[in-house]
């Protein structure tokens, strides 16, 4: 198999993988827990189970507060989803085809849950005393924000060795070859 095929079909399995297990523990904060009745379960004196129903997109921004505003929403998210996707099939880095498949994966997971509910659950909740340096978040949001950290650390660090890397894979020099050079 193509290494750049093989690359990409990995980036394609890890999204699904972010947006199954994303889905998957919204699912037990629905059903076998009950977090939407019980509103709040404490686990630790830093991190508790908390529900809450984001209608808008990162930090609440852009909430979707009516039904035209809502559809607007998962067609934007969707493009970006989209785009995301194209620039996936278009890298050549596994680096870059990961951060960007931990992207389409938890955008998948959001997008899924405005369009069949209207919001986003959102129940990690990380905090210090009353001190929240994050908004509470799901699984989706976490790989974003990875996955937009490592396309910028890839950006600013990595970027050109790893294309003359690749470059050298693809036009068949061992990769003996391409570090004496």
């Amino acid at each position: 198999m193509n290494p750049l095929l093989r690359m990409r079909l990995i980036g394609v399995a890890l999204a699904f993988a972010i947006y199954g297990a994303d889905q998957y523990v919204k699912w037990l904060m629905v059903e076998p827990l009950q977090l939407r009745q019980v509103r709040v379960i404490e686990l630790l004196p830093f991190f508790d189970l908390r529900w809450t129903q984001n209608f808008g997109v990162s930090m609440g921004l852009f909430e979707a507060d009516s039904f035209e505003s809502r559809w607007i929403l998962v067609g934007v998210t969707a493009l970006i989803a989209l785009v995301v996707t194209i620039w996936m099939f278009r890298e050549k880095a596994l680096g870059d085809i990961l951060g960007l498949s931990m992207i389409l994966g938890g955008a998948l997971g959001n997008i899924k849950d405005r369009y069949e509910l209207g919001y986003v659950i959102d129940y990690a909740d990380l905090h210090i005393g009353e001190f929240r340096p994050f908004l509470i978040f799901n699984i989706a949001d976490a790989a974003i924000t990875i996955g937009v950290l490592i396309i910028l650390a890839r950006a600013f660090f990595m970027r050109d060795k790893a294309d003359e890397e690749v470059d050298d894979l693809m036009h068949g020099k061992p990769a003996d070859a391409a570090e004496s050079n």
